[in-house]
């Protein structure tokens, strides 16, 4: 039992100890059905009038209990009825309940990354496995379902999701509050956590954010609820980690004592714009900050990143909490301020944390008041906080569209097949000479499977994950094709000797076609784990390429990683005629990817993030927080956006086994917008000899945003012999001469499924300001005249862009 656990049984055991003493009215049966509401879930919600009867107490009395009040009125009620004592008792991620009114306990920690999981500390997540829910879907790892670049996919994976978690919450096995998606933005190829997150662009990330938000925690009918503060939840969402938290362990960095320093215009552009987007466009209830510090202050104590900026002017509606522990981080480790422990509880209320996933809060806010470092009221608006989100979720007064989900809707053959097409539309295919990809079952009766990833189980959930349902491991999909012969070629992802190739080699000899499995794993990029270099390990290269010179027929190697991975051998080796990314594909992970192979699937997943060369590693270290380059120093930029040197394979990159071809319908590619007296121009800077317009932008927080659209219609005309899916990639260059403006940015994405000799028309809605903003060296959101190009896909279609402003009438 670890010390956190041992403190925490400790403290609720004096707890509810105390209570006892104190208040001679309840009784040992008070007690007892308080436990057994949490234990068993004898009753479905806290406010079940037989519930307050078993333990003694009359419902009438507890304002918090009448359904027909406002949840205002509710909340301030049960807050009200709470000792500063019991309510410091709530605000840690235990919530230790106040039996003497009929609160029960409530356990906030409960991780639902891709699939309800039972990761956590143990007693203090919510979440579980046993005899009565074995498992649960495990879907693909982050980074594949967005290489999908499809939105209703998203949405569509957080409604299972949450359908699982509702039903395990109704078999008392899972809490109503989760505590995903991790939205933090890829900066560099390094991070060990690329896996967890929509990856490099911060406009996909929040796009990811918003439609997995929505799947987990909308009710449907209620998503347009004019108070939102009581619009009913199906489950609890939260969107971590914030802000500009990309470093876990990097060359003796860590992340609790990183100070990520950045400038205002990267931390508008790219560090916040996915948690904007996540509370303003999802309605997020949760947002949780990070371990480091931002330009010196830690993120959890910052009223500017908090109080100021999520709660003002995000407008949350619903609750703050810290990365689990973060407050002691930021007091033992940090020595924020050479603070004591009330200080930094102090300090923490005071910006806006409103939960302390740990147990400072709970130690320490009654002395932090009593000592005059914090006022009462502070705890209050946090419990008023965290009790609304309660209210909303059911937990007091049930929320009978969801009381009939248990056993037989988690692990459903709906949610495993999801689970097998979110990987199938992730899967990106990376090369494929000749068109030798999908192989044919009709020729291809033996297949050499080869490689450490051949027999891959638990490393195709990858983190974050639960108990799966079941595998479906690479031999166990390919088995469904033809005979395999099974190598290991090495002895584990790390492959640290090479004996193991020579048999590998004799088999592929022998067979009809060789597929190696290859890549990543957890014990290379991981949570406190980054990378050093960006090459596969060990020998695995070795293993690649041997192979391949003696194989029979022919050659597929398949990466499963997160981050990318210096193959420029193998993209340039002849003997290697076709390369897959597969991720972190999750359970069905060996299905979809035999579905891709043998042509049951045509793949249309594109990269989310570059594939750099291993020699960008040496440019700059993690630690440069900069996104543009730095040319004193010699450093590069970073994402797509910025860098402007070769890849191994772009960001958005990918193939399929048929051909589609775009031209437009009708757009609108010009903008005139006119500006009132009050509305201003702003200066931009220019590079030298570039021609400056006379007003160059403007503010787009002065602009009537939402009457300036422009829609986009394309026809994509599928030219090939298969049907398939293509991403329409809708990128904006801005007007030439800019100066640090990207090099180019997507403003929009749409997946659309295109059968073989047809087109498909597309609409694309565009906003002026949201699509062809930038925001310049003080944090300013701009429009800039002028406006540039729109390119679609790779340069495919390019449509010029004429923004002009104008004053007086059009």
């Amino acid at each position: 039992m670890s010390a956190k656990l041992c403190f925490l049984v400790s403290l609720a055991l004096l707890f509810h100890s105390t209570i006892a003493r104190n208040s001679p009215s309840i009784s040992t049966n008070v007690v007892n059905a308080y436990s057994t509401f949490n234990a068993t879930r004898n009753y479905t919600h806290v406010c079940d009038p037989s519930r307050f009867s078993d333990l003694g107490l009359n419902i009438k009395h507890f304002a918090f209990c009448d359904s027909s009040l406002s949840y205002d009125v509710r909340v301030k009620d049960l807050i009200d009825r709470m000792t500063l004592n019991e309510k410091s008792a709530q605000i840690g991620d235990t919530a230790y309940g106040v039996p003497r009114i009929g609160l029960p306990k409530y356990e906030w920690w409960s991780e639902a990354l891709h699939g309800v999981s039972n990761v956590g500390q143990s007693g203090s997540v919510a979440s579980y496995f046993d005899d009565v829910v074995p498992g649960a879907t495990s879907f693909p790892t982050v980074i594949l379902t967005t290489a999908s670049f499809n939105q209703t996919l998203w949405k569509t994976v957080g409604q299972a999701v949450s359908t699982e978690a509702r039903a395990m919450y109704n078999l008392g096995h899972a809490g109503l509050t989760f505590w995903s998606p991790n939205i933090n933005v890829v900066r560099d190829p390094r991070w060990g956590r690329a896996q967890e997150t929509p990856g490099e662009d911060p406009f996909v990330v929040g796009e990811y954010a918003v439609n997995y938000v929505r799947g987990l925690q909308d009710v449907e009918g209620t998503e347009n609820t004019a108070d939102l503060n009581s619009r009913p939840l199906k489950v609890g969402a939260c969107c971590k980690h914030y802000a500009a938290y990309d470093v876990d362990n990097w060359l003796g960095v860590d992340r609790y004592h990183f100070d990520a320093r950045v400038t205002e215009q990267d931390m508008q552009e790219t560090f916040l714009r996915p948690f904007e987007m996540c509370v303003k466009e999802g309605d997020v209830t949760s947002i949780m900050c990070s371990y480091n510090k931002v330009n010196g202050i830690p993120t959890c104590a910052d009223p500017k990143l908090l109080k100021d900026t999520v709660r003002g002017e995000w407008n949350l509606h619903g609750y703050i909490v810290s990365d689990c522990d973060s407050i002691e981080v930021m007091l033992h480790g940090q020595k924020w301020l050479n603070d004591e422990p009330e200080d930094a509880v102090a300090q923490a209320l005071k910006a806006g944390l409103d939960l302390d996933c740990g147990n400072f809060y709970t130690n320490f806010a009654n002395s932090s008041v009593r000592m005059g470092k914090v006022k009462e009221a502070e705890i209050d608006n946090a419990l008023k906080n965290l009790y609304t989100v309660l209210m909303r979720l059911g937990f007091f007064d049930g929320s009978p569209k969801f009381e009939n989900l248990g056993k037989p809707d988690v692990c459903s053959n709906e949610h495993i097949e999801l689970a097998t097409e979110a990987a199938r539309q992730g899967i990106v295919l990376l090369k494929n000479d000749a068109e030798t990809l999908p192989l044919s079952s009709e020729k291809i009766k033996t297949i050499a499977v080869i490689g450490p990833h051949a027999n891959a189980t638990s490393a195709m959930i990858g983190n974050y994950a639960g108990v799966p349902c079941k595998y479906t491991s690479p031999i166990d999909g390919l088995s469904r094709f033809g005979e395999v012969k099974y190598e290991m070629g090495c002895d584990g992802v790390l492959c640290k000797n090479d004996t193991l190739i020579y048999p590998a080699m004799r088999a592929a000899s022998k067979t009809d076609a060789t597929i190696l499995f290859v890549g990543l794993d957890l014990s290379v990029e991981a949570e406190s784990l980054d990378r050093v270099d960006l090459l596969l390990p060990g020998y695995q290269s070795q293993l690649i390429s041997q192979v391949a010179q003696v194989s029979k027929g022919p050659v597929v190697v398949v990466v499963m990683s997160a981050g990318g991975v210096d193959i420029s051998f193998a993209k340039n080796d002849p003997n290697i005629h076709s390369i897959i990314w597969a991720g972190y594909p999750g359970e069905e992970g060996g299905h979809a990817i035999a579905d891709v192979v043998f042509g049951r699937y045509n793949p249309g997943g594109r990269l989310p993030l570059t594939w750099h060369e291993n020699d960008y590693v040496y440019m700059l270290p993690m630690t440069s927080m900069r996104l543009r380059p730095v040319d004193s120093l010699g450093y590069p930029g970073r994402t797509y956006k910025f860098f402007n040197g070769s890849t191994v394979y772009p960001f958005g990159y990918g193939l399929s086994y048929t051909n589609f071809t775009y031209k437009p319908v009708s757009t609108k590619n010009k903008l005139n917008i006119r500006l009132n007296q009050f509305q201003h121009c702003k200066d931009l800077e220019y590079r030298d000899g570039f021609y400056k317009p006379s007003c160059p932008a403007v503010l787009i927080d002065d602009l009537k945003c939402d009457s300036h659209n422009m829609e986009l219609a394309i026809e994509v005309a599928n030219t090939g012999k298969r049907d398939g899916s293509d991403v329409v990639m809708v990128y904006w260059s801005g007007p030439s001469g800019i100066a640090e403006a990207p090099i180019k940015q997507l403003v929009a994405f749409k997946r659309v499924l295109v059968k073989a000799g047809r087109s498909e028309k597309l609409k694309l809605e565009l906003n002026g300001c949201k699509s062809f903003g930038i925001v310049d060296y003080s944090g300013s959101k701009l429009l800039p005249s002028g406006g540039g190009k729109i390119e679609i896909g790779d340069g495919l279609l390019t449509i010029p862009l004429q923004i002009d402003f104008h004053r007086g009438a059009l």
